[in-house]
């Protein structure tokens, strides 16, 4: 058994390190992929100075997107015959220690959402005005796309080989948010299984985030477009 953790970079120099080493951590059958954009901090020559057998890394000409990151990572990962993949963020908002309980729910599911909002509210380091945001952006989504999970929007997700196969993720023009709506829809829309497993969201505490407005835009009005696809009963 194959098992990925993917993370896309962007000047992620003060954290890709620690990030690392505790993902390997978690388990002996890990490979990482990281996916850099080109980051001018020196992302890349980081993980690359690593010299680690377990650690892949994909360097960009430029910075591409969250989105079309981890589209060319799930190819990548179909390539190399990984049958376990985990997407997460490597600012360590993501705690390392989900990966296996994450692995563990695909033994019977076919997506699994690390969820800030599965089972009461799980954010640390977020100002109130971004938490409300961030809660009834989900709400709204669930509600216009049909899909019933309470955090559409997360970035720490788990899926088995077979579901990347059924998604047709290569599609997707989505970056940011509106990514991670789009390929929890295209599952929902599948008839996968998706599971939310509760975790602990801690905002980053270095570096910038890479949060912007076109990113939010976005997802405001592309989740109707699922919505359509959801009336029209479309299979994306």
């Amino acid at each position: 058994m194959k098992n990925l953790v993917i993370l896309p970079t962007y000047n992620e120099s003060k954290n890709i390190v620690k990030t690392i080493n505790l993902v390997l951590a978690q388990r002996d059958d890990l490979n990482i992929l990281i996916i850099d954009d080109n980051s001018p901090d020196g992302t890349a020559k980081i993980v690359k100075d690593l010299n680690n057998e377990k650690i892949f890394i994909i360097e960009r000409e430029s910075k591409k997107g969250l989105g079309s990151a981890y589209v060319e990572g799930f190819s990548w990962s179909l390539k190399n015959n990984y049958q376990k993949i985990i997407q997460m963020d490597a600012d360590l908002s993501h705690d390392p220690k989900e990966i296996n309980p994450m692995l563990n729910l695909l033994e019977s599911n076919d997506l699994v959402i690390g969820s800030r909002y599965e089972g009461g509210l799980r954010v640390i380091n977020w100002p109130i005005i971004r938490l409300y945001i961030s809660y009834f952006a989900n709400i709204y989504a669930r509600i216009i796309t049909g899909v019933p999970v309470k955090d559409l929007t997360a970035g720490f997700k788990g899926w088995t080989k077979d579901t990347l196969d059924r998604i047709n993720f290569q599609e997707c023009s989505s970056q940011g948010y509106c990514f991670q709506i789009e390929t929890s829809f295209r599952a929902f829309q599948k008839g996968c299984k998706l599971i939310e497993h509760p975790i602990v969201f801690t905002d980053r505490t270095v570096g910038e985030s890479k949060m912007s407005k076109a990113v939010m835009i976005e997802a405001v009005f592309k989740v109707w477009l699922f919505g359509l696809w959801r009336l029209l009963r479309l299979k994306r």
